[in-house]
């Protein structure tokens, strides 16, 4: 059976990276109107993470990553029974 667009996330992460992608642009093009070092340093650190995010991005659709790869453990948490209500 097809997975269905709802199925899949990868419309969602393809949405974002474009405007990840977008936001990096206008830091850099932005850093050249800046007359601050701080400011032009903050805007070139900003495009950077978002940089990184946008290749996170895309390790997750392609799974090329480990961490995408495995399946992780499900953990359930015990009801914590040792507190009283709070009221």
């Amino acid at each position: 059976m097809k997975p269905t667009t709802e199925d899949s996330p990868v419309q969602y992460t393809q949405r974002i990276k474009a405007e990840m992608q977008q936001l990096i642009e206008l830091l850099r093009k932005d850093i050249g109107s800046l007359t601050e070092p701080k400011a032009q340093a903050l805007f070139e650190t900003s495009a950077e993470v978002l940089t990184g995010l946008v290749k996170a991005f895309n390790d997750y659709e392609l799974r090329c990553e480990d961490a995408w790869k495995a399946k992780l453990p499900i953990f359930h948490l015990k009801e914590d029974t040792t507190h009283t209500p709070r009221g």
